[in-house]
């Protein structure tokens, strides 16, 4: 068995969501979540097909997000994931509503930050372990660190 890391590749400023499900109709549920979720969303999507001819198969209706999620996802490799990398929304807006198509298994992550695909390969296919999202914390915030959280909050809308 071989362990190794696959690192995400993207954009600062993009958000993706990565999780696991469980058949090919993924792609299509998926596409009608986001474009359900999000007026005027922006977006692409890959899912690694683990049995049959074992393709990546593809959605989205912006090109750049597309060719992003084709890349990883051939680059993580592992069956039955999913990969959706968004432009000028972020994964909170559809998160729930992907967590409720019935063939999502579950989320590894939804974040902007570098990212680290931890992968078991037994030769025949590749398991994901895990994420690493970010980096390690640096200390406990103080008052300036609770006011700039504050601030960014109500700067993005979701406080009042």
């Amino acid at each position: 068995m071989e362990f190794l890391t696959v690192t995400v590749e993207k954009p600062d400023d993009i958000n993706f969501i990565f999780g696991q499900s469980h058949f090919i109709k993924t792609v299509e549920d998926l596409h009608e979540t986001a474009i359900n979720s999000v007026p005027g969303i922006k977006f692409g999507l890959a899912f690694c097909e683990a049995s049959g001819d074992c393709l990546i198969r593809y959605s989205g209706n912006d090109e750049e997000m597309i060719e992003l999620a084709k890349k990883n996802a051939l680059a993580i490799g592992a069956g039955h994931t999913f990969i959706i990398f968004l432009k000028n929304t972020f994964p909170i807006h559809l998160l729930n509503a992907i967590k409720m198509v019935p063939e999502v298994c579950g989320i590894f992550c939804a974040t902007a930050n570098p990212v680290e695909v931890i992968l078991a390969n037994n030769g025949s296919g590749r398991g994901v372990l895990g994420v690493i999202d970010g980096n390690m914390p640096a200390g406990i915030e103080d008052e300036d660190g609770k006011k700039w959280r504050h601030d960014i909050l109500r700067k993005f809308g979701y406080k009042l």
